[in-house]
C-alpha cells in the first residue's frame, strides 16, 4: 500500500509540473494566447512558480521515502 500511495502521489505531482510547463511552452510559442491586457512576463513567472512548487514537493516525497 505504501508503494501505491507513493506512486500515485508522485504521478499527481508530476502531472502538475507537466501542465504548467506546457502552459509556459504555449505562452512562449504563441504570446497571443494570453489576453492582451495580461502582463506576459508575470504570467510566465507565475507558471514557473507553480513548476518550482511541485518540483519541491517531488523532491520532498523522495526525501521522505529514503528515510
Amino acid at each position: 500500500m505504501k508503494t501505491e500511495i507513493y506512486n500515485t502521489l508522485r504521478r499527481h505531482l508530476q502531472s502538475h509540473v507537466d501542465k504548467h510547463a506546457m502552459n509556459v511552452r504555449i505562452m512562449m510559442n504563441n504570446p497571443m494566447a494570453i489576453h492582451e491586457h495580461t502582463d506576459f512576463m508575470t504570467a510566465v513567472e507565475l507558471e514557473l512558480g507553480y513548476i518550482a512548487e511541485y518540483q519541491d514537493k517531488l523532491e520532498a516525497i523522495e526525501y521522505v521515502m529514503k528515510g
